[in-house]
């Protein structure tokens, strides 16, 4: 039988590059998108390529169309093998800063729109007793920051229901994992929500600051496709681990976190970021 997997953010970066990964492994994927235009480049890998890919509308922050893009597959296909949670953007900004509104818009996005799309697909694996959500985290996840604690918050709550549903749905058959990606080489700045800062100036130079360390990393950054690959070597881990680090800045951080108390850790960190 056939197997099929349904990726979310599909137009570009990661979820673009573990669409291919994942049709070149054999897998009939359904590759979503808010804006089904964006998908014209995809479209023409699989049919260069001849990969069995289908661009399908899939907006996360509405309940509707998750649910209609299910229905779609299933209509199609009758089963989800693999679901990759990848759609997600990121709001800067400190905490004065950003808006009670623009937190929840992030959450929406980055939380709870999972929370949904798993609703709809657990069923589906329940009653097939097998199948594999992939959540698309980020170091960020694991570590505090200053100038992104919307963005920074959404991924720990995340990594929060990851752990969750290791317990709940691995007693029906169901693995489930984190992919924790460092700075990757995407345009997913080009999409960030800044805020006007009002509060404060200082507020105004740590965003500044990081925005602009941050970007001058995109251009040493991990490859999209990197990540795509360490998805498929996670789905096909014969014991899947709860989390993946991709990137060496991502590794690197992981390591001193392990290594250091938190005080020493936040010390560590406070250094790198506010060298003196």
């Amino acid at each position: 039988m056939e197997k099929v997997a349904l990726v979310t953010g599909s137009s570009s970066g990661i979820g673009y590059e573990t669409s291919i990964a994942l049709a070149k492994d054999g897998y009939q994927t359904f590759a979503t998108m808010r804006d089904t235009s964006k998908g014209d480049k995809l479209k023409e890998i699989a049919q260069k390529e001849n990969l069995p890919i289908t661009v399908i509308e899939l907006d996360v922050d509405n309940e509707e169309s998750i649910e209609n893009a299910v229905k779609k597959v299933m209509s199609d296909a009758n089963r989800i093998d693999v679901l990759v949670n990848n759609a997600g953007y990121g709001q800067f900004g400190c905490t004065e800063d950003v808006s009670v509104d623009d937190f929840r818009k992030q959450f929406e996005t980055n939380f709870f729109s999972v929370v949904k799309i798993i609703q709809e697909v657990a069923p589906i694996m329940r009653n097939q007793n097998s199948g594999i959500i992939v959540n698309i985290s980020s170091v960020a996840g694991r570590m505090g920051l200053p100038g992104s604690p919307a963005y920074i918050s959404s991924k720990f709550a995340l990594e929060g229901l990851g752990e969750c549903l290791r317990y709940e749905l691995g007693m029906f058959g169901i693995k489930t994992t984190l992919i924790e990606p460092g700075v990757i080489k995407t345009n997913f700045f080009d999409s960030m929500k800044i805020p006007e800062s009002k509060k404060d100036p200082k507020y105004k130079h740590i965003t500044e600051n990081m925005l602009a360390g941050l970007k001058m990393m995109v251009e040493m950054g991990t490859p999209p496709a990197q990540v795509a690959e360490v998805v498929i070597k996670a789905i096909h881990d014969d014991e899947m681990l709860p989390r993946y680090i991709v990137g060496t800045d991502a590794a690197m951080f992981m390591e001193a976190k392990k290594s250091k108390s938190d005080l020493e850790f936040e010390k560590y960190m406070s250094k790198e970021l506010f060298p003196s």
